[in-house]
């Protein structure tokens, strides 16, 4: 069936044929991007860049290159970063997708976003895209490396790698230039393969391969919800857009799926 491109303002009362789909959706697959963690107030990677950080080009702060060239502005760059999302929290948007694991048979999140904040509001077995910020790695080898070990050399900016002798320790993100965990983009694109109902939440679906991760969910016949206040490139696709913020309409939705089961 074609996508309807019901565009919704935020109200309560969902249209009936919604709640229907709803109410018997059994698999639903989500993807988030940085809307979502905007609305907890955590700014976006080119947001962020205010201040001194502004001088700087994105490649000499989230490259392979940059950090070679430069690992101390780089690890102090995101130390910085990491304090800002210390001092917040997950919104309504968050804590709802956590409540979503209960009423449907699966659920399958996959984000975009490096903050883990779907896991500090409870969701489990989340798919990150890019990585996690609060993770350090080998800047050598790429093997994790332990809390405790980055704390313990804390007074080094980046603390050395206990992994290669040559190693540095850097934030378990991807970089500009470097290629997603395949093992994590094969899930999500498996989970939008298989879903029944994919959500799209906070991404403009600018940056591939997640922005194809809808597109598999549509071209196998699942229904699209698209939650962003601004139109994107996905919008087109999805059988509704809900115009305004996640952490308003997600709960909504939540609601909703749960009265209708």
């Amino acid at each position: 069936m074609p996508a309807q491109h019901v565009t919704l303002e935020y109200f309560p009362d969902l249209p009936e044929a919604l709640v229907e789909i709803l109410a018997h959706t059994r698999h639903i697959t989500v993807l988030t991007g940085a809307g979502v963690s905007a609305e907890s107030g955590i700014p976006t990677f080119r947001d962020a860049q205010t201040g001194m950080w502004a001088r700087y080009d994105p490649m000499a702060l989230a490259s392979p290159e940059g950090f070679e060239h430069d690992p101390e502005t780089v690890w102090k760059w995101y130390q910085w970063r990491r304090q800002l999302i210390a001092e917040n929290r997950p919104n309504a948007g968050h804590e709802a997708l956590a409540r979503l694991q209960g009423p449907v048979q699966k659920l399958t999140l996959v984000t975009q976003n490096v903050d883990g904040f779907h896991q500090l509001a409870g969701s489990e077995q989340v798919l990150e895209l890019h990585g996690n910020i609060h993770r350090n790695i080998c800047s050598v080898t790429g093997r994790l490396i332990d809390a405790d070990w980055v704390r313990q050399h804390e007074d080094l900016q980046p603390p050395p790698s206990p992994h290669h002798s040559r190693g540095l320790a850097r934030p378990g993100v991807v970089w500009f230039g470097e290629a997603l965990d395949s093992a994590t983009l094969d899930a999500a694109f498996e989970a939008a393969a298989n879903c029944d109902l994919m959500l799209v939440v906070g991404t403009a679906g600018a940056v591939q391969p997640a922005a194809s991760i809808p597109v598999v969910a549509k071209e196998r016949g699942a229904r699209m919800i698209d939650i962003n206040p601004e139109r994107s490139e996905l919008t087109g696709l999805a059988d509704w857009h809900l115009a305004g913020p996640s952490a308003k309409w997600l709960p909504v939705l939540v609601d909703k799926l749960t009265a209708a089961r």
